[in-house]
């Protein structure tokens, strides 16, 4: 599910694991759990801002991420709300099988690279779990004096998590599809106008359909966070190049077929990682030299250029040799 922008807690490869324990689970909506989560010593959590996600480490080899939903504000909780997909990659399946009140996990993170950029406006359009993300950029652009608003699509009213404390606002429509049909996109954005900013996160051809519409603002007002992995078009082609770890000292040699991570991986050096898709951003890797070939669904090419960073699972390099910050 991964994102647009890159926020002051966007991770590099050198997070703090924190123990947690799940204080609630709850079911919000038909195949949604919410979990909220404290620190196991009863202290507080590291801070976030909107669009943040976290880690949760459900076991050796299974690392998931969701978004935080909750209130920024409360230092001592964690929210999250967990759609079960039983065509997905199993994180959900074994939340929603195993993961209950008392239970103790691994929480690494927050990260962000979905930040609420200040705007005059804000268009929110989500669907299906793609409002967790948004849910509290609404309270920090009322907040901040914004004006706004929000179109809600799912399936069904039932399938659809935080419909209840939602549903009040004016400023949020509704929209389930088996009642209303699929979101009007144009009419939820509008017409171009200054100083307005759109954020979407949902399934890709709502993705899609958003930014075919933004294309007809100037600049580029669209900040969107995926699911799944989009073909980047990478002008590259797959060869063989070295990479040095300038921590451990240790070059490797990346083959055409195989990626850094699981070339940096299979020499013995431990990085955080997770989708493997370049989406959540998990392996995000300083490089200090060279130019990477940037394959991954998180960042804009202009936020690549200012991170000075790379997603070593599905990115490549450009020139004979890259030198990262592992």
């Amino acid at each position: 599910m991964h994102p647009a922008q890159v926020g002051d807690t966007a991770g590099h490869n050198n997070e703090t694991d924190v123990s947690a324990i799940v204080e609630r689970r709850a079911e919000i909506a038909h195949g949604v759990v919410q979990l909220d989560l404290v620190a196991a010593d009863g202290g507080t959590l590291p801070g976030w801002q909107p669009g943040a996600h976290i880690d949760l480490v459900l076991g050796e080899h299974l690392v998931r991420q969701y978004s935080l939903c909750g209130d920024p504000a409360d230092s001592r909780r964690y929210r999250v709300a967990v759609l079960r997909e039983p065509a997905g990659r199993g994180g959900s399946e074994w939340v929603h099988a195993h993961l209950q009140a008392g239970d103790r996990l691994t929480v690494r993170g927050p990260r962000n690279h979905f930040e609420l950029r200040p705007a005059a406006r804000y268009r929110f359009i989500a669907g299906g779990i793609g409002i967790t993300p948004i849910l509290p950029m609404l309270r920090d652009a009322a907040q901040a004096g914004a004006e706004w608003s929000l179109v809600y699509g799912g399936r069904s009213l039932a399938s659809m998590a935080f419909v209840d404390e939602l549903r009040a606002s004016p400023e949020v429509q509704i929209v389930p599809q088996d009642a209303a049909g699929l979101i009007d996109v144009a009419a939820a954005i509008g017409d171009p106008a200054d100083d307005t900013l759109v954020y979407c996160c949902g399934p890709e051809p709502l993705l899609k359909a958003v930014g075919d519409a933004c294309a007809a603002w100037p600049g580029n007002p669209l900040r969107a966070e995926r699911f799944a992995a989009v073909d980047p078009g990478s002008a590259g082609p797959d060869v063989e190049f070295e990479v040095e770890l300038a921590r451990t000292g240790v070059t490797v040699t990346v083959p055409p077929e195989e990626s850094i991570l699981s070339v940096v991986m299979a020499g013995g050096v431990d990085v955080v990682f997770s989708c493997e898709d370049g989406v959540c951003g998990s392996c995000e890797t300083v490089v200090l030299d060279g130019r990477p070939d940037h394959r991954d669904s998180v960042m804009t090419a202009e936020e690549h250029e200012a991170a000075g960073t790379m997603q070593i699972c599905v990115s490549r390099s450009f020139g004979k040799r890259l030198v990262l910050d592992v």
